[in-house]
């Protein structure tokens, strides 16, 4: 495998952010789209409503909806370049396999556009939700991938990192569930929701997202108040994690420093949660929220590969 230092190594290094880039774009736009209630405004492709370059006249948020298929094309050709040039002359692993993955991922979600017209869909809801984070998090992989880790002692920490990254994965995935059900305005008090500190028996019927909407979910509703509550308690049991992790690997510059990004991170977009449901569900917080998520789940990779092993 060539040093990163190489000129290939930078050409794609500066793809692979490139890529993310887009990617984090994408997220921003797709989340403005779905929580303004915008994103049914164009049914066909590549026009919107057969025109290319305009929606429909007087329309809201015609712009954003030209500018997200825009982007996200934008980002489908970079991911494509990226698979290519990682494999060809020579693979370059372990960068040429995330790239697939990236490419991949941007098929299936590009294929999940067919359905994404209805919003009653929960699981197509969540899977755009959850695959757009994945854009940001595979390509940022790439990015990281091609330059030599630090790898930890025995010991070190990466047992407990791992577990912290679990509980961040699952605290993302319930925000997806609540997103997806289109249920976060259900839940409108801090620190419990609605007056219950923890979900009722039935409530965790609401993880599954194989099911289709009536419509968004009423303030109080039983299964949006279990997802809020287990997705504040994952976050805040994923932040004591991390800063346990900070701690044990305050010997390690990089990788210590990788942790204190997460926990900054997490510390930020769990403020950020809180202001949304302090503003009554902001649209700008809402999206800043979405944003933080990609963005968090993008330190944590950079974390496990610093104390990978």
């Amino acid at each position: 495998m060539p040093p990163f230092g190489s000129a290939r190594g930078r050409r794609l290094r500066a793809l692979a952010l490139l890529t993310c880039l887009l990617s984090l774009l994408v997220v921003a736009v797709s989340a403005t789209l779905r929580l303004s209630g915008a994103g049914l405004g164009c049914a066909d492709w590549p026009g919107c409503y057969g025109a290319i370059l305009a929606g429909v006249p007087h329309a809201p948020w015609e712009g954003a909806r030209l500018l997200h298929r825009i982007v996200a094309t934008l980002a489908l050709l970079a991911g494509i370049l990226l698979a290519w040039r990682c494999w060809r002359p020579q693979p370059l692993q372990p960068a040429a396999r995330y790239a697939t993955l990236l490419l991949a991922l941007m098929l299936m979600l590009s294929v999940l556009g067919v359905w994404s017209a209805d919003p009653r869909m929960a699981l197509v809801n969540f899977l755009n939700l959850v695959g757009g984070l994945g854009l940001v998090t595979f390509s940022w992989r790439v990015a990281i991938t091609a330059e030599p880790s630090q790898i930890l002692e025995r010991g070190g920490g990466g047992r407990l990192c791992r577990v912290a990254l679990a509980l961040l994965t699952l605290a993302v995935l319930l925000g997806a569930l609540v997103g997806a059900r289109y249920a976060a305005a259900a839940c409108g008090t801090l620190p419990d929701c609605q007056g219950a500190w923890w979900p009722a028996p039935h409530g965790f019927l609401a993880l599954n997202p194989f099911v289709t909407l009536a419509g968004p979910a009423a303030p109080g509703d039983v299964g949006a108040t279990a997802l809020h509550l287990l997705h504040r308690y994952a976050a805040a049991l994923a932040a004591l994690l991390f800063a346990i992790v900070a701690m044990r690997l305050r010997k390690v510059p990089r990788a210590r420093n990788a942790a204190l990004a997460v926990l900054t991170l997490l510390v930020l977009e769990s403020g950020i949660g809180v202001l949304t449901v302090m503003s009554g569900f902001s649209l700008w917080l809402g999206v800043a929220h979405n944003v933080g998520a990609a963005l968090l789940l993008a330190a944590a990779a950079s974390l496990m590969h610093s104390v990978r092993q």
